[in-house]
């Protein structure tokens, strides 16, 4: 049941960006993403990897995203840009994911982990056995590549991984690794990212001490009320 639930959010989330990302196109409006598109029109190889995220404002919120561009020799952050409601609530399980990636001719724009762009091209490493005689992947630690991505702290990627990555994008579904450890929710996003989990916290923690206040102070002005009448009555 909990598997069939995933299928469909991630599908639910597939349809609503792809919804978007045409509406935009179609529009005068332009999604900073489709943007940074046509500046690295005449780049061979790119990803754009949603690097922070978050919202501002109490009555008039503005919805930000921060994305970085990883190419195989180097790698910027963007300015944080504005970016639609819907899009920001369709992405907002896709935190340190490709949203976009240019492979030669290739235009990937279903979200995926963005080392697995580079798995499988001998340039940048090749398939080895582990103690247990399972394949995974190995980076080349002399190209810029192993440093751009930070390769070192990600988990090793087997070729069931490989396997299953490419059929999420055949399916153009976004793959979260085979145990959802990619993406806001997964274990090595919060381990990566504690800038980001830690602002979301405080933020929470926030949010729920106005809650307390609001309801101390209205439970105040009931028992101040109700006080209020009893004397009254009492007349």
């Amino acid at each position: 049941m909990q598997k069939q639930y995933t299928i469909y959010k991630n599908f639910f989330y597939l349809v609503l960006t792809a919804f978007i990302f045409s509406f935009y196109s179609c529009g005068n409006d332009e999604l900073p993403i489709k943007s940074i598109q046509k500046e690295l029109n005449n780049v061979p190889h790119y990803s754009v990897i949603l690097n922070d995220m978050k919202e501002e404002g109490n009555f008039f919120k503005e919805y930000l995203h921060q994305y970085k561009i990883v190419q195989p020799n180097l790698s910027w952050k963007k300015e944080w840009v504005k970016v639609p409601e819907q899009y920001y609530q369709s992405t907002a399980g896709l935190l340190g994911m490709a949203l976009l990636a240019k492979k030669g001719n290739e235009i990937i724009d279903t979200a995926f982990p963005p080392v697995f762009q580079y798995v499988g091209d001998n340039r940048y490493g090749n398939w080895q056995p582990d103690n247990a005689g399972n394949m995974l992947w190995a980076f080349n630690r002399g190209t810029p590549l192993f440093g751009e991505l930070d390769i070192d702290i990600h988990p090793p990627v087997y070729k069931k991984d490989y396997s299953a990555y490419i059929k999420s994008k055949t399916k153009k579904v976004p793959f979260l690794g085979l145990n959802k450890q990619y993406g806001t929710s997964g274990n090595f996003t919060k381990k990566i990212k504690p800038d980001f989990f830690a602002r979301h916290k405080a933020k929470q923690s926030i949010k729920a001490a106005s809650f307390t206040n609001k309801v101390s102070s209205r439970i105040g002005r009931s028992k101040t009320n109700f006080r209020g009448r009893s004397g009254s009555g009492g007349k």
